[in-house]
């Protein structure tokens, strides 16, 4: 699966982990000014990847000239990561990294959003997600509001 600039998307691999934890952390400073400082630095964000990320999720990769380019990681029908280097937002990868996602999802798909983060809200609803629930955050780690959205393949 790819796009016409050369964009493709593939399961990750335990080498990819380092890149992967640094997406993550980038894309997170980049998005949510509003998120609590982070407490972990990239070597403990790399071995959460190995660990937990790369073991409970299944997680596919844009990649674009042997550069990975953001991530996606599914668990079971949750949603539970889609992060970009934030230098490459705007440019259909999230939308490419979703679809592979979708694909893998035939009875639908759940993801927790924060409700202070209207660009990735925006995105998931021009995306065909609906809100089912919304949450005043006692149940994330970052202890913000969030939101439950859901899609169902039509």
């Amino acid at each position: 699966m790819g796009n016409d600039d050369g964009t493709k998307i593939r399961l990750a691999a335990a080498a990819d982990a380092t890149v992967i934890a640094h997406i993550h952390m980038t894309s997170r400073a980049a998005a949510m000014p509003y998120l609590p400082p982070q407490r972990r630095d990239h070597e403990q964000v790399t071995r959460w990847v190995e660990d937990v990320l790369l073991t409970t999720c299944r997680v596919w990769v844009a990649e674009r000239e042997g550069e990975i380019l953001g991530y996606a990681a599914l668990e079971g029908d949750m949603l539970e990561h889609l992060y970009l280097r934030p230098d490459v937002r705007r440019q259909g990868i999230g939308t490419l990294l979703l679809d592979a996602i979708r694909q893998h999802s035939p009875d639908g798909l759940s993801l927790h959003v924060f409700q202070q983060n209207t660009d990735a809200r925006a995105f998931y609803e021009h995306h065909g997600f609906h809100v089912l629930d919304t949450s005043d955050g006692r149940t994330n780690m970052e202890n913000l509001p969030d939101m439950t959205l859901r899609w169902i393949r039509q």
